[in-house]
């Protein structure tokens, strides 16, 4: 084809696209016009026939018992913008679109953003929302995250601000917005909040108002966000002062003023600091617009009758907690372990208390502190170090800090000793010298948990409670030795879910209120799926249950029937009281529920000088027995007893504080054991001085060798210094090596063991329904005192006096079998040599 021809051609072809692309383009404006123009704006008559949602509701775990609905008694009263205090309007146009009154409905600059956004992340997400656009967003649309939603917002705004005024456009929006809860609308959120109208509020006020709409669940003056609050407060004056509303005196006077907030009404609502608690997560993870009109069924966690009943007893316990030992509030929270699922959870002695603010959940602010009911945590990590319940330490007055010396005097003369030094004190001011780590966490004994967090190491345990899911200790400078007695600010939430990981020997299911979220079409959203994970070795957690729940160990402080005590189940429970009695913890466990209870004033005022278990345990108790008939009948799986000699285990690791160096005695010859001693005349004879435990043991291998220069370790000097005292003070003598034996034991050796020789059975056979007496000779340098007797490898009986001899028939015991069958007989001496005999007889069926 010629080159003019071919070049004529492509031109035809690009006019031809270039008309058939005006035509769509065309085609799409003119459609996109239409569809524009289709748009109908409501008039402010029809106001109040605003589009009404699907409401959520959220339930018990039977998913029959309506704990609350979103938009039940939802409240709103629309007034003229000439009824709205010009401090509210100027408080919301700073804060919200400070080019209100400039711009046609949208802002082209954010409008860029958002699209770059949007079409980046294809979310949609972006919107770059004027006043308008959330008056159109809020009255009129969907709250669906699409591309057409987006559009039709950004036109019809565009639509709106054509039909109405601003000030209109402005009043639709005051009237129209959420505050929190069923309150809608600045005049009724005014009322709520201040009891006045919305043309009497304060800038201070207002700046209140501004601030919560973005989220009103999170910011609430009712919830556990107030120090949020008041940060976004403060941004809405900054901002105010920002584009000239307000003066700088008025700036300063309004950040300085104290507003006080009216009591939370309470209408139809259960449970309301656990419902407002699950309220918050749902608006966290799902959007505020979709959990306030996306019609979501919200099962949970809460068991509705333990709730009730949780509710009821600390309610009753406070008060009379607060005459007795002026301590007026109290909160109660109860975990299933297995699935993290919360069962119970009140936050105050009544969440409509207006004396208390009792709408401030104590239950889950990490404001208080835990005192003992911290301990659990670091003699676990001590556990995990290679410690053992029965290690020892010295329960002596005792001076921890670097700072100063063994007495309690500051090294430095210029400092105040009360400023640097450290000598705490345990609850009774005793001090009871040796005392078994398990003894010692038993009964709450503060000076050996100082000791064993300082073993345990301030880093192993703070990462062990981290795993269990107490989340707020996180500066590990802020915290000394001192984190053992309670030193540091958590949860009682955190706590009481970590105590279960004990309960689920070492299993975390983090605790959780949702059991499932369902959407009015039936699409599951979210559903409880238990991901237990081992954060620490199910053997550690049986020994801390196995101590918890050990009623004699923890007797001689709190005595035999204490409230700690359930005669038919098996319950581990530890108490905590704060030094200066601000906080009383208690918090107990079965296999199948964790609960914990606190007790105080929420203005941190102190309580009477009583330990936890005079003031919260009777309501912990009192909760417990009401819910240990409804949940199963579990035991602790015992811990598994270490089979280590006397040689294996250091002393001190056992139990032992005469010496750290065991020569093993036959206690009967008084000579050193041998091989052949038998474990029941075994002892030892402890050597090398009465030392502390710092003496014997490297902390960071308690099992190795012992430390070669023990004066390395930076607190070995002032423990070593207490533990000497005592010796002298108490006049105890110290075994030498001199004492030690230089003959073995003669009694147990194969010389001396017994002979024996079975006669009967013999080697003929024997009928099924013969009867078949044992009998044996022996011969021995000790007399017998005992014989057992074994069929088949199966203990059938045994005999303690003369002639030592049993009978049985074969059809008439399991243990025998037709053909060939083995029988055992071991002797033993009155010194405990033993000696073993076996023969083999047919039995005819």
């Amino acid at each position: 084809m010629p080159l003019r021809k071919k070049l004529g051609l492509e031109k035809k072809i690009v006019r031809r696209s270039l008309v058939i692309a005006g035509i769509v383009i065309l085609f799409s404006l003119g459609s996109l016009l239409f569809w524009a123009a289709s748009f109908k704006i409501p008039s402010l008559d029809s106001f109040e026939e605003r589009r009404v949602d699907q409401s959520t509701k959220i339930y018990d775990k039977t998913g029959k018992v309506l704990l609350y609905d979103v938009f039940e008694n939802v409240k709103r009263t629309v007034v003229a913008l000439s009824e709205i205090s010009p401090n509210v309007v100027r408080a919301t146009i700073a804060i919200e679109d400070k080019d209100f009154y400039t711009h046609s409905g949208v802002q082209p600059t954010a409008l860029l953003r958002a699209i770059l956004v949007n079409f980046q992340t294809g979310e949609f997400s972006q919107g770059g929302s004027t006043i308008t656009q959330q008056v159109i967003k809020n009255s009129i649309l969907t709250k669906e995250k699409s591309v057409a939603r987006k559009l039709k917002e950004w036109i019809l705004a565009l639509k709106l601000e054509q039909e109405l005024s601003k000030d209109a456009i402005l009043s639709m929006y005051l009237n129209e917005i959420p505050y929190g809860g069923s309150v809608y609308g600045i005049e009724k959120a005014s009322e709520v909040f201040f009891g006045k109208h919305a043309s009497e509020l304060t800038i201070a006020e207002s700046a209140y108002m501004a601030a919560l709409p973005q989220a009103p669940t999170y910011y609430s003056p009712y919830g556990q966000h107030r120090d949020e609050l008041e940060k976004r407060k403060n941004l809405v004056l900054s901002q105010m002062l920002s584009v000239g509303f307000i003066k700088e005196e008025e700036y300063e006077s309004a950040k300085k003023e104290q507003v006080a907030f009216l009591p939370q009404e309470g209408k139809g609502i259960k449970a309301p600091h656990f419902v407002l608690f699950v309220k918050e997560y749902l608006e966290e993870t799902y959007g505020k617009d979709l959990v306030e009109s996306g019609g979501l069924t919200v099962i949970t966690t809460l068991d509705y009758e333990m709730q009730k009943k949780g509710e009821e007893i600390v309610e009753k316990y406070a008060l009379e907690n607060k005459e007795k030992f002026n301590a007026e509030n109290a909160a109660l929270v109860a975990v299933d372990p297995k699935t993290g699922g919360i069962l119970t959870m009140v936050g105050s002695r009544n969440y409509f208390d207006k004396e208390i603010d009792g709408n401030y959940n104590v239950a889950t602010a990490h404001t208080r502190q835990p005192g003992s009911a911290f301990k659990p945590f670091a003699y676990a990590a001590a556990f995990m170090r290679g410690f053992t319940p029965e290690t020892t330490l010295f329960d002596l007055k005792t001076e921890f800090s670097g700072y100063c010396d063994a007495e309690g005097n500051t090294i430095n003369p210029l400092q105040n000793k009360d400023d640097v030094c450290y000598m705490p004190e345990n609850y009774d001011n005793i001090f009871r010298g040796p005392i078994t780590m398990r003894e010692a966490l038993a009964q709450s004994i503060n000076v050996p948990s100082v000791k064993t967090m300082y073993l345990a190491g301030m880093d192993k345990t703070l990462r062990l409670t981290r795993d269990m899911g107490v989340t707020s200790l996180t500066d590990i400078g802020r915290y000394g030795l001192t984190l053992v007695l309670g030193g540091g600010e958590v949860s009682l939430l955190d706590m009481t879910s970590a105590y279960g990981v004990f309960a689920n020997e070492g299993l975390r299911n983090p605790y959780t209120a949702i059991l499932e979220v369902r959407q009015r079409n039936g699409i599951v959203l979210e559903k409880i799926t238990p991901r237990a994970q081992q954060v620490i070795p199910a053997e550690i957690t049986r020994n801390i249950s196995d101590i918890l729940s050990d009623n004699a160990a923890r007797a001689p402080a709190f005595g035999e029937n204490s409230f700690l005590y359930f005669p038919n189940r098996e319950v581990a429970v530890k108490t905590g009281t704060t030094n200066d009695y601000k906080d009383a913890w208690i918090i107990g466990y079965t296999p199948s529920v964790s609960v914990g209870a606190w007790a105080g004033n929420n203005d941190y005022t102190s309580m009477e000088k009583k330990v936890a278990g005079f003031i919260i345990a009777p309501l912990w108790n009192a909760f417990m027995k009401e819910i240990l008939p409804l949940i199963p009948e579990e035991r602790f799986n015992r811990p598994i007893e270490e089979e280590l000699s006397l040689t294996e285990l250091k002393p001190v690791l056992r139990g032992k504080w005469q010496g750290g160096i065991s020569f093993p005695i036959d206690r009967i010859s008084q000579k050193r054991a041998t091989e052949y001693t038998p474990k029941e005349t075994l002892d030892e004879i402890l050597v090398g001085g009465v030392h502390d435990i710092l003496y014997w043991v490297n902390k960071d291998d308690p099992r190795g060798l012992q430390p070669p220069s023990p004066q390395n370790d930076p607190q070995f000097e002032r423990w070593e210094y207490q533990v000497r005292t005592w010796v002298e003070t108490q006049h105890i003598t110290e075994t030498t090596e001199s004492s030690v034996p230089q003959l073995f034991d003669n009694i147990h050796m194969p010389s001396t063991f017994p002979m024996v020789t079975i006669e009967s059975p013999g080697g003929r056979p024997y009928s099924a329904n013969e009867k078949i007496t044992i009998l044996f000779s022996y011969s021995g340098t000790y007399p017998i005192a005992r014989a057992e007797y074994f069929l088949n490898g199966v203990y059938v009986g045994e005999n303690n006096s003369s002639p030592y001899s049993i009978s049985f028939t074969p059809q008439e015991i399991s243990e025998a079998r037709g053909g060939e069958n083995e029988l055992k007989v071991i002797v033993q001496d009155s010194v405990f040599n033993r000696k073993e005999s076996v023969v083999k007889f047919i039995v005819l069926y």
